[in-house]
């Protein structure tokens, strides 16, 4: 009869310790079922799942593998693996998974200790940790730096949407981003990421920065603010808003373009982006003459935004139709991906505005992004801290990977 034992090494971590373990195990024709390993500050944890065949002895097999953890400096330890445990672990393997990302500016033991005690109370068991973003200096730590470290989980999936709860509340509560995500196939294959624009992109609102021009900067800002929080359709707060424009020069207009700065990190993802192949497109309520300017600089794929009408070199204040709402924006969501040939699954949609909540719907991750209460708490997920580029961590780029 076979011999299932599990076996644990820990010690200093150096090259070449994996293959000469193995050639002992090799020599005895063992069986590996499972395996892990992680290197924290180059301390080695190993453990394999080994299967010994019949006719093999046992105590020869933990006596060369005791010798050869010695001369490797390395702690090892066996414990035996009875039948129905082993059928429990096999059976396991059908549980549903999850991602939990952690994301701040520096991950703490409370942030960890908080995020877990969540994931216990709902019966899920940690499967695996693992830091995604880059070494921080233990001297210097800088206020712009992203942490990240991404668990995997797995249990049942019936207390999903409690689980979402509890973690959007404590990520208000600890001032850090907690993505909860089901990992699929989809999770490592997106190909297309959609964006609003204003306050997504780049820092603030075209409409609101031409109404300043304009001399009704405070009258515009009110009904922008009211729209963003979904108390105003948003058709009608647009109309509202341009006709408050009417009479300002093309020429003012134009002197936005470099005046709005992008938000942290865009260039970054956007960047890394295409050198991955993936799409990109822009489906905003703002305007097209900004939009247009994004798209050059940043290489965009798509863009599809509203025409701000100017007539005899003044803004007429009228509205062309049709308006890029919310509605729209999911329809053009829908037709970008027919195009392209991808599911919505690979989408990966992201806006701050109750007018991105329809295009954040379809997706299959819609992310709120620095977003407002509203648009958080019914977003699938919620960034509000990070920057843009802490998006690469949800679709499991690491920093390494980069570099």
């Amino acid at each position: 009869m076979n011999k299932t034992f599990l076996i644990h090494f820990s010690g200093q971590d150096r090259p070449g310790l994996i293959a000469e373990l193995t050639a002992i195990l090799a020599s005895y024709d063992t069986c590996v079922l499972d395996i892990g390993q992680a290197v924290v500050h180059e301390m080695l944890s190993l453990g394999l799942l080994a299967e010994i065949p019949p006719g093999e002895s046992f105590l020869g097999f933990q006596d060369a593998l005791i010798a050869k953890s010695t001369e490797l400096r390395l702690q090892v330890s066996f414990t035996p693996v009875a039948k129905t445990d082993l059928d429990d672990w096999i059976s396991s393997q059908g549980k549903d998974q999850f991602i939990v990302t952690i994301l701040g500016r520096a991950i703490s033991a409370n942030h960890l200790a908080r995020v877990s005690a969540i994931i216990a109370a709902h019966g899920l068991n940690v499967d695996r940790i693992e830091r995604l973003s880059g070494r921080l200096s233990l001297a210097v730590h800088t206020p712009d730096a992203n942490a990240c470290v991404e668990l995997t989980v797995t249990g049942n999936s019936s207390s999903e949407a409690s689980m979402r709860a509890a973690f959007l509340a404590t990520a208000h509560d600890l001032k850090i981003d907690i993505a909860f995500q089901r990992e699929t196939i989809f999770r490592r294959n997106r190909r297309l990421f959609a964006f609003d624009m204003d306050s997504t992109l780049i820092e603030g609102e075209v409409i609101d920065e031409l109404a300043k021009l304009a001399g009704v900067g405070d009258e515009v800002l009110k009904v922008t603010q009211s729209a963003m929080r979904g108390e105003i359709e948003f058709q009608e707060s647009f109309r509202r808003r341009v006709s408050l424009l009417r009479g300002l020069k093309e020429i003012r207009v134009r002197e936005l373009l470099d005046s709005i700065p992008l938000v942290e990190g865009a260039e970054q993802l956007i960047g890394t982006l295409k050198m991955l192949g993936y799409k990109t497109a822009i489906l905003s309520g703002g305007f097209n003459f900004f939009a247009q300017h994004l798209q050059k600089r940043l290489g965009i794929d798509y863009v599809f935004a509203n025409d701000l009408d100017i007539v005899n070199g003044v803004v007429s204040g009228e509205v062309r139709t049709p308006i890029v709402d919310g509605a729209r924006k999911a329809e053009l969501l829908r037709e970008i991906a027919l195009q392209e040939n991808i599911s919505l699954d690979q989408v990966v949609a992201v806006g701050d505005g109750a007018n991105d909540l329809p295009m954040l719907g379809i997706a299959g991750m819609g992310i709120a992004f620095r977003a407002k209460p509203l648009v958080r708490q019914t977003a699938s997920h919620a960034v509000s801290f990070l920057g843009l580029d802490s998006l690469l961590y949800l679709i499991g780029v690491r920093d390494r990977d980069l570099s």
